[in-house]
């Protein structure tokens, strides 16, 4: 059996490493389109900040690939063709498969500024060489400005700050991370890094950038103009799809996959942020550009591969963010259901916030900032869908019985995960 994984990200090579154990004879080529080793892109702000270098990034020792006998080619595909089951590969090659993994992740989304695609000081940060760029660009006292506080956004920002740069963060919400967090908790975190000396703009647009010399004139909508040695753009990402525009393969957002995480044709899989697949918490279809959704998908894809049936039952959306020492996490429907009911705790002078998100008697959501404590448990709660019983009303009453809800619940019903 032939296998053809397009994608080196932890998509891809979580599959190759399924398809090994499960089918130990079989072939697998990898197809990555970065000279690098397949990577993380999760790791580079720890790369950008110092606490690992570039190898620390890379997902597997560079040896490992051999010792599995999993072929890596570094190169781009450019169009598939399911009848006849072949990839065709920028270099004019045509690859053929027996079964094939889409895995080509996201790319970043250029925001729609006038002058952002001329600005020799822009740049997303979303490979190795960005970051290679961006080390050599923002220096100690130089002046960086960040577009977008969502979550890749604030991920960046600590290492920014820890880099010794004057940092200015433009976020078009009213708050800080707004798919992750409500105005409360949102708020809190942008507080958090005023605090610490990042210069945070909500509810702000950049109208125009401007090369003048070595800086970048930024305007921005509140009537502000700064000047930035090297402005990042953080403005979310879109599944890389263009390249199967004529390939048949059905396409709404990302790939269209069924419980097997099989695409409209029944050679073909997809996995990762380019996978439209089962959200465990709307029963709906829909893209998680998230690492944990795109190893799960990974595994689950190859194990259908190797014959060996499984069905997805849905990945959480789940985040957990560390901005310069303030954790703030969500699980599932963060922002509630209609006609649901949520318990509240908020303390902002101690940067403390819990929110619980309930559908009748089960826990369906939650997101906190400063708390750290039985977070599994959280999520342990949600993934259960166990009917809480009395706990509803506790946590109703003190949120932060987390433990005792989620031993109390699950040994009233003999719960095995």
């Amino acid at each position: 059996m032939k296998h053809v994984i397009i994608g080196a990200g932890p998509a891809g090579i979580t599959a190759a490493e399924v398809l090994r154990k499960a089918d130990p004879d079989c072939e697998i080529r990898v197809i990555g389109n970065e000279p690098e080793p397949p990577y993380s892109r999760m790791a580079i702000p720890y790369c950008l900040e110092g606490k690992v270098g570039e190898s620390g990034t890379h997902l597997r020792p560079s040896s490992y690939y051999d010792d599995l006998r999993i072929d890596l080619d570094r190169q781009n595909a450019v169009a598939l063709n399911p009848e006849k089951q072949s990839v065709q590969l920028e270099d004019g090659s045509t690859l053929p498969y027996d079964r094939l993994l889409i895995a080509t992740g996201s790319s970043p989304f250029t925001p729609p500024i006038p002058g952002v695609a001329e600005s020799s000081h822009v740049t997303p940060c979303w490979t190795l060489e960005h970051a290679r760029h961006i080390a050599e660009k923002a220096q100690p006292g130089s002046s960086v400005l960040l577009i977008g506080a969502g979550f890749i956004g604030s991920i960046l920002l600590e290492s920014l700050v820890k880099r010794g740069v004057k940092l200015t963060v433009v976020e078009t919400g009213n708050r800080m991370v707004p798919r992750m967090l409500d105005e409360k908790a949102g708020g809190l975190l942008a507080q958090w890094c005023i605090d610490r000396g990042v210069h945070v703009l909500t509810s702000v647009s950049v109208e125009s950038i401007e090369d003048q010399g070595a800086l970048a004139h930024v305007r921005l909508s509140n009537g502000e103009t700064v000047e930035a040695d090297l402005v990042i753009t953080a403005t979310g990402v879109r599944p890389n799809i263009a390249w199967l525009e004529d390939s048949g393969i059905d396409i709404d957002h990302g790939i269209l996959v069924n419980h097997h995480m099989r695409s409209s044709d029944e050679r073909v899989y997809a996995a990762g942020d380019v996978a439209q697949g089962l959200d465990f918490s709307t029963g709906n279809y829909s893209v998680q550009a998230i690492q944990p959704t795109a190893t799960d998908h990974g595994r689950i894809a190859a194990l259908n591969m190797a014959g060996r049936p499984v069905e997805h039952k849905g990945s959480i959306n789940m985040n957990v963010l560390d901005t310069l020492g303030l954790v703030s996490v969500s699980y599932g429907l963060w922002m509630g259901v209609e006609g649901g009911e949520h318990s509240e705790l908020y303390d902002p002078k101690a940067f403390r916030y819990l929110n619980l998100q309930f559908d009748g008697e089960r826990l369906v959501g939650a997101s906190s900032i400063g708390h750290t404590e039985h977070v599994g448990a959280l999520r342990g709660l949600i993934e259960s869908c166990i009917e809480l019983g009395d706990w509803k009303q506790r946590l109703m009453d003190d949120p932060t019985r987390i433990m005792e809800a989620w031993i109390g619940a699950t040994q009233a019903v003999g719960y095995r995960p």
